[in-house]
């Protein structure tokens, strides 16, 4: 008897080729609420994944969403590109009374268009704007995002390979832990910079990840951190902190740097800042770097009003106090538990784990393990995703406001993973 096959369905024959992470998950998805999506078949999925990080308050946050729907039901504005909207008011005056007043953070505030590559192309071209200088130095494995300006700073060369022309004016060095404490922090870097021989142009500008997500979870040492800000500001670079995944307290405080105790001279903002999952970034910068002219940096997209009004609504909600720092950092200890329980389960196997509040990072001896994992726990109903050069790494990001019993059975999920795979 002859089968015939199904019909190819709307995404295979009509969008590109270039999507990405439906291959991993073969289904579609209808409905979404708090840590959990709802495909169209009824089936349920815990997320650990929250919309790579912009979800931190979880699907359809209720207190987000009655903001919205009352925004939208008045006939606020949606559309207002940079002029002055309530909707943008009120976001300034909440992100100025709970996130920098409190940190004694003196930064001016720039929305340069909707998506965390906006933000880094911003803060790329104001340091060179600053300093007068065009090179950038980066970290190996960073990841700042897929336009030319960030991939030059990238380190993927998959990603990088997609640019189809040079990459210039950047310039990797050597990230925490790359060369296993072999070498003292910053030699080579600081040996470069002191060679009038070494070749390498003077930087307007360095920028990093505190923790790199896309690169495997790799943690900066808070020393490290400090160290770096103290390499800059003796050698007259601009400090960058790109906090687009690991910020509005993904790692515990609302921005990542914050354990080290250093000030950024310019910090990215991305993700989550919206709340809702609705496109928005900031760049954020010391107040004596503002030397734009009205206009010289722009985009059509730059005030995107519905999603000041999620954001407010999140800073309120969650951030008047240090309960959410503190639940996040709770959250971590548990997950933290779980995965020292896999890797002692299985110690031929698991190379270790990594991570702190409530992004952690499971790596594997066999390269194409952690895949297999994630491949696993979907259809044990986890939505989990991989990370590192090789995506070597399970990374689990799982909501802010995910509850301890949704946690625990994430984890039991992963756990069954790792044994079903081996």
């Amino acid at each position: 008897m002859t089968r015939t096959p199904p019909e190819p369905n709307i995404f295979a024959t009509l969008e590109s080729e270039v999507r990405s992470y439906c291959r991993g998950w073969p289904t579609v998805f209808d409905r979404a609420r708090g840590s959990h999506m709802y495909d169209e078949d009824g089936r349920t999925y815990l997320d650990f994944f929250a919309g790579a990080g912009s979800l931190n308050y979880g699907h359809n946050n209720p207190v987000l969403k009655r903001a919205l729907i009352d925004y939208i039901e008045r006939d606020s504005v949606t559309h207002g590109l940079d002029m002055s909207t309530t909707a943008k008011r009120a976001f300034l005056e909440a992100f100025q009374h709970t996130i920098l007043r409190p940190r004694d953070l003196p930064y001016k505030v720039m929305f340069p268009g909707p998506t965390g590559t906006n933000a880094v192309e911003a803060a790329l071209k104001l340091a060179r704007k600053v300093k007068g200088r065009e090179a950038i130095v980066s970290f190996t494995n960073a990841f700042h995002g897929m336009s030319l300006g960030a991939l030059a700073v990238t380190g993927n060369a998959f990603k990088r390979a997609g640019a189809g022309i040079p990459l210039v004016h950047g310039t990797p060095m050597p990230f925490d832990h790359y060369l296993d404490g072999r070498v003292p922090d910053f030699l080579w870097f600081e040996r470069l910079l002191e060679d009038q021989g070494s070749g390498l142009n003077h930087p307007a500008a360095v920028i990093v990840e505190t923790i790199q997500g896309e690169g495997g979870i790799n943690v900066a040492r808070p020393e490290w951190l400090r160290g770096l800000a103290d390499l800059c500001e003796r050698h007259d670079m601009l400090l960058i902190v790109d906090d687009i995944q690991m910020g509005c307290g993904r790692t515990g405080p609302f921005f990542s740097f914050e354990e080290a105790g250093i000030v950024p001279d310019i910090v990215t903002v991305s993700k989550s800042i919206s709340g809702y999952g609705l496109p928005m970034s900031l760049a954020l910068f010391k107040p004596e770097l503002d030397i734009w002219e009205p206009g010289e940096h722009n985009g059509t997209f730059r005030g995107n009003n519905p999603a000041f009004v999620t954001a407010a609504a999140a800073l309120n909600t969650y951030w008047n106090d240090s309960q959410m720092e503190k639940q996040t950092l709770a959250r971590g200890e548990q997950v933290e538990q779980a995965l020292g329980a896999i890797c002692d389960e299985h110690p031929r196997s698991a190379a270790g784990y990594r991570g702190r509040g409530l992004v952690w990072g499971l790596e594997f001896a066999d390269k194409d393990r952690a895949t297999k994992i994630a491949a696993r726990a979907f259809e044990l109903g986890l939505l989990i995703e991989t990370s590192g050069p090789r995506s070597e790494v399970v990374k689990l990001l799982p909501p802010l406001t995910v509850t301890p019993e949704e946690l625990d059975e994430g984890l039991r999920i992963l756990s069954r993973a790792v044994r079903d795979t081996a």
